[in-house]
């Protein structure tokens, strides 16, 4: 992509992460017009967030790329632990549960983050969009109107600017938005990806080598012939270079370091948590690493990052689309600022061994009952809720009727009768008891939360008016 044929945008996305592609995809299907920009001349080439949790799976299908993550990817395997080049068994790593009607993904799914990034950059393309590399932020200015963005490649005039920019995020630098938090461990980390010998170290584990001078784990990636390899470093700086990680490997495992055929990427950091002072100024928005930065032991960062997006996409289209008030961005740091707190406290207590990788990882419990935009309760869920999956009538799910950019008004063993609307921003769907549900109406985000209930549609048209959705009861 030329910059030169997109100077003026709606949006301009700064960061070409798994945040910052999940939010330009959902902007896409929205017709909302978004540029990515990235500094670097290509997608990341490594595999660091390699988790996805059941509800970032939820995402991932509402934006069309569920099917893609499934061929890719794979369950994330069980442990087995070695000791002085002799196994001492397997060792659970993660919570396991099986799909239930209302929860289709019990189990978090293991994927090398460059391909999680090469399947949305490919979706973006369906949709259109696409992203411009080698173009690096040097400064920006906003007014009352837009932000305007310096790039090393020229100058982009946008509506809006959403940060996706990383831990390092250039974005925050020049707001001088401060990032609050501990350093959670101060050893330094070395992650990697390398290829092993077949004879050498099988792929049924996620193998794990304890030893004195520190852990070491080496787990194969789903789709490709990669291991993973992350190592803990109790003194001393770690050699990133080929032939520091083969050695390191001999060092600390029974391989020998001509069983690594090939070191495909390697980099070391030092486990944080920290959270910025803010995610909002003015038209700036702060979303993914650029707002908060996690311990990878938790395995939240990249699914907290595609839920900022898949939450503020939405906000984005109703305001620049359907007419609703730019205050509706506001609710996207009410919202997802106490949820970014939260799994922060979740990472860091998994990596102290304070806590285990149980059901609060899995994102499903999560929602915002205490934010702004919820109003109600009816049945068996209060507003805030994650909306549960469930049957749908004639082979579907009630996923399938939510899936797309419109709200979906679903009335479960009731006949109160329905507005009109505009079937493109508004479904509505009537389906029998379902205990999940119990009886009455639920406003169903775009993002797959419950806005509004309510056991008849008192108050729905003064809760749906500022979110830029127009009923009609006549």
């Amino acid at each position: 992509m030329e910059l030169n044929s997109v100077k003026e945008t709606e949006v301009l996305v700064v960061g070409a992460g798994p945040c910052g592609l999940a939010l330009a995809c959902d902007l896409a299907r929205r017709g909302v017009r978004a540029l990515v920009v990235e500094q670097a001349p290509s997608l990341f080439p490594g595999s660091r967030g390699k988790g996805i949790q059941p509800r970032t799976r939820e995402v991932f299908d509402d934006l069309g790329v569920g099917a893609a993550v499934r061929e890719h990817g794979g369950p994330a395997l069980v442990g087995m632990i070695w000791k002085d080049g002799e196994r001492q068994g397997e060792h659970e790593i993660f919570r396991r549960t099986a799909p239930t009607e209302a929860e289709p993904y019990g189990e978090p799914w293991a994927m090398p983050q460059w391909r999680t990034q090469e399947i949305l950059i490919g979706r973006l393309r369906e949709l259109g969009g696409d992203v411009l590399f080698s173009a690096a932020l040097t400064g920006l200015s906003q007014d009352a109107d837009g932000v305007t963005a310096r790039l090393t490649t020229g100058e982009v005039r946008a509506s809006y600017l959403v940060a996706a920019d990383g831990g390092r995020s250039t974005v925050r630098r020049l707001l001088s938005i401060p990032m609050e938090g501990e350093t959670v461990d101060p050893s330094p980390t070395l992650v990697a990806d390398v290829r092993i010998t077949e004879a050498a170290l099988d792929r049924g584990n996620w193998h794990i080598f304890l030893g004195d001078a520190g852990m070491l784990t080496l787990c194969p990636l789903p789709g490709t012939p990669d291991f993973q390899l992350v190592a803990q470093f109790k003194e001393g700086a770690p050699d990133t270079t080929p032939e520091g990680v083969r050695a390191l490997v001999a060092a600390r495992t029974h391989l020998d370091a001509d069983d690594i055929t090939e070191v495909r990427w390697s980099s070391d950091f030092r486990p944080s948590a920290a959270l910025a002072g803010r995610f909002r100024d003015g038209r700036v928005l702060l979303a993914g690493d650029a707002a908060h930065v996690h311990s990878p032991a938790g395995g939240q960062g990249l699914n907290t990052s595609v839920q900022d997006a898949y939450n503020l996409g939405w906000k984005l289209g109703q305001v620049l689309r359907h007419g609703a008030p730019a205050a509706l961005l506001e609710t996207y740091e009410q919202e997802r600022r106490p949820v970014a707190a939260e799994m922060l406290g979740l990472s860091t207590r998994i990596h102290r061994g304070e806590q285990e990788r149980g059901s609060a990882a899995q994102q499903l419990g999560l929602g915002y009952r205490e934010g702004p935009l919820a109003s109600g309760r009816a049945g068996a869920l209060e507003a805030g809720d994650r909306a549960p999956d469930g049957p749908a009538g004639e082979g579907r799910r009630l996923f399938d009727v939510f899936r797309g950019p419109h709200f979906t008004l679903l009335a479960v063993s009731t006949d109160t009768a329905l507005p009109t609307h505009d079937g493109e921003l508004l479904r509505t769907f009537r389906t029998e008891a379902y205990e999940a549900y119990g009886k009455g109406l639920f406003l169903i985000r775009p993002d797959g939360y419950i806005g509004w209930a309510g056991e008849d549609t008192t108050g729905l048209a003064e809760y749906a008016g500022p979110l830029g959705l127009d009923l009609n009861f006549a």
